[in-house]
């Protein structure tokens, strides 16, 4: 038996799903089906928009031998975990929730002991991950149950439960229960699904009463196969409900349940006010290719979709500002048209200066606003990136844009992708009354910057206040709005601080389109009976778990806008709400007894937060770039920000063009021993240096291969050295020292420098407001004869080093210009030669195939690229051997 630490943080962002997706099965994809699922059930009771999700799955292990289970399920990022238990062989283990820091205390001494450890991470667009697995003897029965709440939000005129099932195999007795119950009334309820069939479609049984809603859908296991003679499941998908009530018109719907209350409020056919919007749309090199293409498509109809009294204004930036017009243009057909033909002409350029862009922005709301018309005024900021050009502090950044706007208009923050600092685009929203959304590559990036526009298109209120009497409700949570769009809802939760008394007076005032919108009414304390009649749908003390998950949610949101003393009370505060109410949040962890057969183990499953999310996909991207040889026989290629800048193998390097379809490589060889200088950035300080190895011994009659065996990076500016070798990692800043293993999974964060070791895998490098390197640890069998342990040296984002960087793989961080025509059969059987004329060189260059190991340490992922031979000779500027320095530190 041993005690399996599961620490889950949940991220806070604005997301209105709500979704459990289970998946149990065998680990190393046993394909013997001797794990048989006897049931798995979704369980989702919905009371006043708060769900409540147990997700219930049995397995059997019907083998002679014991077999590993594991179980998966992927959690909304608004939901806090409350409960989970492993049940096997008749004893139940259970969940607790810890402070955080005590928790990954408690996971350090297990490691320090000698226990194996492991991290479990996972993320989505909606999602994060909990997954868990145990030893299960022969003939036994395991029963996992996780169990998780959050408030559903109304988007777009409609609340949505999306329940994700994925099985992987057929199920004994699989069902999916939803039942909803709203006191104001249920105005519709929608079931849909991606996996339903019409032979499943009948299966899915829908009441819908007044004020109570049921969804059930449990398919036999012969109608969950794909064919009648198959064992695959046709559940492999979402499943999703939409539903809306009724709202009232005067001061919404206000319910009291056992000392505590929820006011919803969002009234209907009010008019729409005015907007004034600027849409700061970044230029940026980064944004070649796909993502600029989908931004205009999303702004063409953006554009289309704008009320006729509306005003609008575009800047475009990368670092040179412009915009369409001086001034904000009313949206008249007329300048629609004039507008969108300007959104075709906009193209990928070079860095980033958010600082610059958004304050052009507000100078040109500010110069429009009028104090005898209500207007909502907002910025729609899109970037992919970090600022790279002008005002680059990122302190500085957020006052100078909470300075500037001082109140006066909302800015909303889009993040386009992962390579990007999305807290400085959430603390921007949040201090600013707006917030921030990612917007996820792929196909779709163009229908989610239409969503998002949608959202926040229609204002119909201002300055929205709810008050109630300070002698007879405590514990608010926010009552101040700053606009109410329509489609959306307002939601306040406090506590009585009597629960005996029978009415209250309240009142919602803001300011609308022709008058000030004012409205008052009497609150009566019903019996909790007659609100909720059918206490079948009831768990618990739902209302008083409702006001402490907003409570926490929104103390949460107040971290990132307020000063250091007030962030210590604050963070208190979610931290008692959390540990009393057993909510796993950014600031605890559960943790849970596992059985497990052998050596103990430990294990971490983390709910990611944005930034965490940020640094796990620096190293989780897929390799984006050429996939194919070039589509012409003659082509100019410019290389802007390349997502793949590698010295890694024996040892090669490879320079991807990933929105150029295309990529440079090269080898040298030189003694193990050299020291070779990678990247030199003069302006910011940094360096980093690479020590070659050889192999254990010589084979007489074989080439002697060689590969990095360390790396030492220094920035000068922040006082920072690391030095990285197969053995250890030792890190000094300001004359403090650490060192890591790279046999236990860790993350140490410095003033300026944050380290993340993935247990025997890799090694992120964040040097502060600069670049990210990439290092990977290729392990070799300890005893083989001749190889050895070796690292490889990723750069994530080199377009944030000046333009004065160089070195090795320096000098191609920000541009290189060739042109490759006359492909010929090469030398080699099966690869083509070329002439490149590159750097005023002509060279006979050959297709080949290098290998990029971010995504699979042990077998890497082929990268086709152009083959410049030599050591790289008329690539490089100089020789290869210009760059030999005398030390791993040698700055100059």
């Amino acid at each position: 038996m041993s005690a399996v630490m599961l620490c889950l943080c949940v991220c806070v962002c604005m997301a209105i799903t709500a979704m459990a997706q289970g998946t149990v099965g065998i680990r190393d994809h046993d394909k013997s089906k001797q794990i048989e699922l006897q049931s798995m059930k979704v369980d989702c009771k919905v009371a006043s928009r708060f769900a409540h999700t147990t997700m219930t799955t049995k397995a059997f292990n019907v083998a002679n031998d014991s077999k590993e289970v594991f179980f998966d399920v992927d959690l909304p990022k608004t939901a806090f975990i409350t409960n989970f238990t492993i049940e096997i062989e008749g004893q139940v283990y259970i969940s607790e929730v810890k402070e955080k820091e005590k928790a990954r205390q408690q996971y350090e001494k297990a490691v320090s002991s000698g226990q194996s450890a492991g991290l479990v991470k996972a993320f989505g667009r909606h999602m994060e991950k909990f997954s868990v697995s145990v030893n299960v003897a022969a003939q036994s029965l395991v029963t996992f149950t996780l169990t998780y709440e959050e408030l559903l939000r109304r988007r777009l005129g409609s609340y949505e439960i999306m329940i994700g099932v994925r099985p992987k195999q057929l199920v004994q007795n699989f069902e999916i229960v939803v039942d909803i119950d709203e006191p104001q009334g249920i105005k519709f309820v929608d079931v849909n699904s991606t996996f339903i069939t019409n032979e499943l479609l009948p299966l899915v049984e829908k009441v819908v009463t007044v004020k109570k809603a049921h969804v059930y859908f449990s398919p036999t296991l012969d109608q969950q196969r794909q064919c009648p003679d198959c064992e695959g499941t046709l559940i492999d998908g979402d499943f999703l409900i939409k539903y809306d009530v009724n709202h009232a018109q005067d001061i919404g719907e206000i319910q009291i349940v056992n000392g505590y209350f929820v006011h919803f409020f969002a009234p209907e056919n009010l008019p729409q006010i005015p907007k004034n919007v600027v849409f700061v749309i970044d230029r940026s090199g980064s944004m070649d290719g796909e993502k600029m293409k989908q931004t205009r498509e999303a702004l063409l109809t953006i554009l289309s979709d704008l009320h006729k009294d509306d005003y609008f204004g575009l800047v475009t930036f990368d670092d040179v500002i412009e915009s369409w017009r001086p001034l904000l243009s009313k949206a008249t057909p007329e300048n629609v048209t004039a507008a969108k033909k300007f959104v075709k002409t906009i193209t990928a350029r070079h860095f980033t200066d958010i600082n610059k862009a958004v304050l052009h922005a507000v100078d040109m709301l500010t110069a429009e606003q009028s104090e005898s018309l209500p207007d909502t005024s907002m910025i729609i900021l899109l970037t992919d990136g970090r600022p790279s050009a002008g005002e680059q502090d990122l302190s500085i950044i957020q006052k100078n844009v909470h300075d500037a706007i001082n109140g006066s208009l909302s800015l909303f923050c889009l993040g386009f992708g992962n390579d990007l600092d999305y807290s400085l685009l959430d603390t921007m929203a949040k201090q600013n009354d707006g917030l921030a959304r990612r917007i996820y590559e792929g196909s779709d990036a163009t229908l989610q910057l239409q969503g998002f526009y949608e959202e926040v298109a229609s204002p119909l209120l201002l300055e929205v206040n709810l008050s109630y009497p300070g002698d007879t409700v405590t514990s608010l949570t926010d009552s101040h709005f700053k606009h109410f769009f329509e489609g959306s809802e307002i939601v306040v939760a406090g506590r009585l601080k009597e629960s005996e008394i029978d009415n209250f007076m309240t009142e919602v005032s803001a300011i609308g389109l022709e008058e000030q919108f004012v409205v008052k009414g009497l609150v009566i304390n019903e019996e909790r009976d007659s609100v909720f009649p059918d206490q079948e749908y009831i768990f618990g003390d739902f209302m008083e778990h409702l006001w402490a998950y907003l409570t926490i949610q929104q103390l949460l949101d107040k971290r990132d806008k307020c000063s250091p003393d007030e962030k210590d009370n604050i963070t208190a505060q979610a931290l008692d709400l959390s540990l009393r109410y057993h909510f796993v949040t950014p600031l605890t962890s559960m943790v849970v007894t596992k059985p497990q057969t052998g050596d103990e183990e430990t294990l971490i499953a983390d709910k990611l937060t944005e930034d965490e999310r940020e640094d796990r996909t620096e190293s989780d991207l897929s390799v984006m770039g050429v996939r194919a040889p070039p589509r012409s026989m003659s082509s100019r290629r410019k290389l802007k920000h390349s997502f793949l800048n590698s010295a890694d193998g024996d040892p090669h390097f490879i320079i991807e063009l990933p929105d150029q379809n295309d990529a440079l490589c090269f080898n040298f060889d030189d003694k193990p021993g050299t020291i070779f200088n990678l990247v030199r950035d003069p302006l910011t300080g940094i360096v980093v240096n690479g020590q070659i190895i050889g192999e254990k011994k010589e084979v007489p009659g074989v080439k002697m291969h060689t590969y990095f065996g360390s790396f030492g990076i220094v920035h000068e500016q922040l006082g920072v050295k690391l030095m990285v070798s197969t053995k250890e990692i030792s890190v000094s800043e300001e004359g403090k020292h650490a060192k890591l293993l790279w046999s236990i999974t860790r993350t140490v964060k410095g003033r300026s420098i944050n380290l993340k070791v993935m247990k025997d895998q890799s090694l992120t490098v964040t040097l502060r407001d600069s670049v990210k390197f990439l290092i990977i640890l290729h392990k070799v069998w300890k005893n083989h004869p001749y190889h050895q342990d070796y690292l490889g040296f990723y750069t994530l984002d080199s377009h944030l080093l000046s333009k004065s960087v160089h070195g090795l793989l320096g000098q191609f961080y920000h541009g290189v210009n060739f042109e490759v025509s006359g492909l010929i059969p090469g030398t080699d059987p099966g690869k083509q030669d070329a002439i490149m004329f590159v750097k005023g060189n002509k060279l006979t260059v050959t297709r080949g195939l290098k290998k990029d190991f971010r995504q699979n340490v042990k077998n890497g992922e082929n990268v086709p690229c152009w083959f410049i031979h030599n050591n790289g000779d008329g690539l490089l500027d100089g020789l290869h051997t210009d760059y030999i320095m005398s030390d791993l530190f040698k700055t100059i």
